[in-house]
């Protein structure tokens, strides 16, 4: 995982910003949607202003992302790029409603 590795090196009190999205899949949509994230891993490591990038399931039809960025430049490319696009082009045949994505600003991290 060389975001993680990445992520070490640089030390955890660089990181100052993220989001988190939540993402909620039609039953019968929700294979390829988790198809769509892991998928999403490989365009998340080419953006240079994204620290870290995590996609999760929390159940059946309930996804999410969270990621960090070091400045608000980092995270506007995020928003701007490939995977929100893709996210977008999903959302009306796939997801029961556009994904909710929150800025949040980080107060702490623990990396190990």
């Amino acid at each position: 995982m060389p975001e993680i590795r990445r992520f070490l090196k640089r030390g955890v009190t660089a990181l100052k910003i993220g989001l988190l999205v939540r993402i909620e899949a039609r039953p019968e949509h929700a294979d390829e949607v988790e198809a769509a994230l892991r998928g999403a891993q490989e365009l998340a490591e080419q953006e240079q202003g994204t620290v870290t990038w995590f996609a999760f399931r929390q159940g059946a039809t309930t996804f999410g992302v969270f990621d960090t960025f070091d400045d608000e430049q980092g995270r506007q490319a995020h928003l701007e790029g490939r995977i929100a696009a893709a996210l977008g082009e999903i959302a009306e045949t796939k997801l029961t409603s556009a994904p909710v994505i929150v800025p949040v600003d980080l107060l702490g991290a623990k990396a190990s």
